[in-house]
């Protein structure tokens, strides 16, 4: 009777052992799913954040071009508006070195070269083109470019602009072209 006892407390140690191993096992494998799953899910999340990043440094590439282009159209498209402008005042030259040939009256051939003069003016400023002045005016080494210095004929005249060399011109508040002039010491 001991002994069946014995192998009945065993065999109860043993069922208990084997259902702890069982649930051990039953756990160790719900944890490999979970973590295989878990690795999965990750894949699957970086695949699609790669995913979406391929695709918009694609779309910002195709921007990009996209913008450089028009930009190039833009400045082609923008010339062009400035020489039709152009065209009529290259007639009138034509038409005044024509008349040159057979004038006679130097007068109004003089009139006519400056109602081209004026038009050409009239074209520069329309789009923002401005003679620099220098008459009289101090001498600035930003927007002026001294050629060379003279004494001065009086004493105020010290510092300012006695004669322009060539004019100077801005495009709206830039310098495109610094006036020569000679400066008064």
């Amino acid at each position: 009777m001991k002994e069946n006892k014995k192998k009945k407390e065993k065999i109860k140690v043993e069922s208990a052992q084997s259902d702890t191993e069982s649930t051990e096992k039953v756990e160790e494998t719900a944890s490999s799913q979970q973590t295989e799953q878990s690795v999965d899910d990750f894949e699957t999340k970086f695949n699609d954040v790669n995913d979406k990043y391929l695709r918009l440094m694609a779309e910002f590439d195709n921007y990009r071009k996209r913008m450089m282009k028009e930009k190039s159209d833009w400045i082609k498209t923008s010339s062009e508006r400035i020489l039709i402008d152009i065209l009529p005042i290259i007639d009138n030259f034509e038409r005044s070195l024509k008349a040159m040939e057979n004038a006679e009256n130097v007068a109004a051939l003089k009139e006519g070269v400056d109602l081209i003069y004026s038009q050409m003016m009239t074209f520069l400023k329309q789009n923002g083109v401005n003679v620099v002045a220098t008459e009289n005016e101090p001498f600035d080494m930003n927007i002026h470019e001294a050629v060379t210095t003279i004494p001065a004929p009086t004493e105020e005249q010290k510092g300012k602009i006695i004669d322009c060399v060539q004019k100077g011109y801005q495009l709206y508040d830039k310098v495109i072209r610094f006036p020569k002039v000679v400066v008064g010491e």
